[in-house]
């Protein structure tokens, strides 16, 4: 790392006065001490813009720790991130958040946790701990904690639920911002839910449902994750309502981070004919307003929290600077490798064959999940089928209860299109027991045997059987090895499952990642059995014809 004092000079992009000039800013101590305005913007310099701001993301996803995380960002620009570690809480508690602020203390990057609201997200399904108003009061109190994190629970929160509300309550109690989270919500329920004091959105899958929510007075982030990807289809909201919209990853996978992040979002929404300074809001300065962040905005006393860009086109990014230390220049990264030790809880036993398998009654509809790429909402489709069929592309899905020795819940999904094998991993949102998909019940097993024999990671099995794991010895969800390394693993799979078991998906690990998060409808499975997200309970794979 460099000292932090130095200087450069650069085309300074002031987005707040919408104006461009060459300019030499100087910085000692992390904080800019001059700003010397050499005249108008000169082509031939490199632009200077503050850095960039993932609004939402857990860190977690991208089976990286913070530090780690930080070390792949900071290539893109990126210098502060608003992370929710709601899943390592599901799994560990108090203790997962804590260890993630500690890794996190080790790295200049800006991270900003939350405080998880919803631990476990329902009461459906087995996650390793409870987060109650007491643990959200001690959180919100803790340093690095600034905010409420998303309130997935929208119906509690319709319906009055008494500890959603009083979590709502700590949180602006300390003056601090409540994320939501209320996929399809729109109209007077989505005036309801932020009258409740939700101040944001991520959720949207339309321009409709978002104009609702903004016209309730929420801010809406614009997310492209791994999985969900909403950008193309909310990105004229950024010209539309300059200073309520921000940019957002949510889940990273970590080859998806290596080759970019908040930095290839702004490149597309000024491709799309966006106005400069609007986007560069979006990315860079109404986070920091709205989640009270003093990274600054590179004029005379603040931070010096910057990144040097080739253009205003592509945003090709030349250097990064946290606090004035430089963290990355020309791809690479300047932040040390931060050692950690794993943190885990796992008891699950392995699985036998003869436990995966459906069998309604012949006279039955099979109730079907049906996956769709690059959404986390899911359909449910009645077929007449007594199990599985690969060439109706109708799989085997089941769940395993990390954390109590039991039988796996096991139903059906289609999408996936395997046409051999099987996949799994640990990361199952939201209290990440095991999950997999696969076309016959000896390759699941085999997957999830894998996963669960690693204490948590990702599983492939070929048609031959053949097994490939990337052990995620951090609470199942996160690896202790180089980012660039589990990058390399993590893709190597994901091109495993497309190549070897012919899966059209473009992130299947993503996609499995979700079919468990209950929150989102229609038809999810969980560790306790299929679940309905409309009727927000329990139902059966068999139902009449």
């Amino acid at each position: 790392m460099t000292t932090p004092s130095g200087s450069v000079r650069a085309n300074l992009v002031d987005i707040a006065a919408r104006r461009i000039l060459a300019a030499e800013i100087g910085w000692s101590a992390g904080v800019i001490g001059r700003i010397d305005e050499l005249g108008a913007a000169n082509p031939a310099w490199p632009c200077l813009i503050p850095g960039f701001i993932d609004a939402h993301v857990h860190i977690e996803s991208s089976l990286l720790p913070p530090a780690e995380f930080a070390r792949l960002a900071v290539r893109h620009g990126t210098v502060a991130s608003v992370s929710d570690p709601h899943e390592i809480a599901n799994v560990l508690g108090l203790d997962g958040v804590r260890w993630m602020l500690a890794n996190a203390a080790q790295t200049p990057f800006h991270v900003l946790f939350g405080a998880p609201s919803c631990v476990p997200a329902t009461a459906f399904e087995t996650a390793g701990a409870r987060l109650g108003v007491a643990d959200i009061e001690t959180l919100l109190a803790t340093p690095g904690i600034g905010y409420l994190s998303e309130v997935m629970n929208f119906p509690g929160v319709l319906a009055g639920d008494p500890g959603l509300l009083a979590m709502i309550a700590a949180a602006r109690r300390h003056g601090l911002p409540v994320d939501g989270h209320a996929p399809g919500l729109s109209g007077e329920a989505a005036a309801a839910y932020a009258a409740a004091g939700i101040g944001t959105d991520h959720e949207c899958a339309t321009l409709g449902e978002a104009e609702d929510k903004l016209r309730a007075g929420m801010a809406i982030l614009i997310r492209e994750g791994s999985a969900a990807r909403n950008f193309e289809t909310l990105h004229p909201l950024i010209s539309r309502y300059p200073g309520r919209i921000m940019l957002c990853t949510d889940d990273c996978h970590p080859d998806d981070l290596a080759r970019g992040h908040i930095d290839r979002l702004v490149a597309r929404a000024i491709a799309h004919g966006h106005d400069l300074f609007a986007v560069l809001e979006a990315a860079c300065l109404t986070p920091q307003r709205h989640y009270g962040l003093a990274l600054g905005q590179l004029r005379v006393g603040d931070p010096f929290n910057a990144a040097l860009v080739d253009n205003l086109r592509d945003f090709t990014v030349r250097a990064t600077w946290l606090d004035g230390e430089l963290a990355a220049e020309n791809g690479q990264t300047c932040l040390p490798p931060v050692p950690c030790q794993p943190i885990n809880r796992f008891a699950a036993r392995a699985v036998r064959r003869d436990e995966l398998c459906v069998a309604p009654s012949d006279a039955a509809l099979s109730r079907v999940i049906a996956a769709e790429d690059g959404q986390l909402l899911t359909r449910e489709l009645r077929l007449l089928l007594p199990g599985p069929s690969v060439a109706d592309d109708v799989l085997l899905i089941a769940v395993v209860n990390r954390y109590t020795p039991t039988a796996p819940a096991v139903a059906l999904v289609r999408g996936f299109g395997l046409q051999a094998g099987a996949l799994a991993s640990s990361v199952a949102h939201d209290s990440h027991n095991v999950i997999g998909v696969g076309c016959d019940a000896t390759s699941l097993a085999t997957a999830l045997n894998a996963v669960i024999a690693a204490q948590g990671g990702l599983a492939l099995v070929d048609g031959n059987g053949q097994v490939d794991c990337l052990p995620l010895p951090i609470a199942g969800l996160m690896s202790d090895l180089a980012g660039d390394t589990v990058a390399s693993h993590y893709a190597a799979l994901s091109d495993g499952v497309r190549h070897r078991l012919g899966s059209p998906l473009r992130a299947p690990y993503m996609t499995l990642s979700f079919m468990a998060l209950l929150v989102i409808p229609e038809l999810k499975l969980s560790d306790r059995g299929l679940f309905d997200g409309r009727a927000f309970a329990l139902t059966e794979v068999a139902c009449p014809a």
